[in-house]
């Protein structure tokens, strides 16, 4: 049995998606529930609040003023996401005719993404364009490769990684006790 099959909702909404069973079987992809509590970790420019689970949010501020020491500005694309929220970046891809196979190396279905667990954070740094590739090449991603790990962060999809997921230099996880 899949995780989602033991809620109906999700279940439901997977289904409205046009996302099988069998290609969630196939992709293996690990079922993450949402986080239960919420902090904010960072208010962007333009208003929008980031939320992450408390212990993620404090990592979060801790590491960002690190990284401001250093000369880095840090900034949240995305943290939290609730189930409807992947569901319409799901909807939007499809909207663009894009097919559900090339979907899923881009973006995990409700219920799969990292960003449920309140956890999981989009970064971006001032001049680079937000959730492309090129963020590798900035400061800001080899202060991360270098630091984030102090801070019990860990990047997520590497090139080549098991899950089949593109490259995403600017998606970290933080991991409570992968602290060095």
């Amino acid at each position: 049995m899949l995780p989602h099959e033991k809620d109906n909702n999700l279940a439901l909404l997977l289904a409205s998606l046009g996302i099988s069973d069998a290609l969630l079987a196939r992709k293996a992809l690990p079922y993450h529930p949402d986080a239960r509590a919420l902090a904010l970790a960072e208010t962007a420019s333009n208003g929008r609040q980031h939320f992450m689970i408390p212990a993620a949010a404090e990592a979060w501020q801790a590491m960002k003023a690190e990284a401001y020491k250093d000369g880095i500005v840090l900034e949240i694309v995305s943290a939290f996401r609730d189930l409807e929220e992947q569901a319409q970046i799901i909807r939007d891809k499809q909207a663009r005719g894009m097919d559900m196979e090339a979907i899923l190396t881009l973006s995990a279905p409700p219920g799969y993404s990292e960003h449920h667990t309140g956890r999981a954070v989009d970064i971006n740094t001032p001049g680079c364009e937000e959730r492309e590739e090129p963020f590798e090449h900035t400061d800001a991603f080899r202060w991360l490769t270098a630091h984030a790990s102090r801070f019990g962060f860990a990047l997520s999809y590497p090139r080549g990684n098991a899950l089949g997921f593109i490259y995403e230099p600017w998606h970290w996880f933080y991991q409570p006790g992968a602290q060095a």
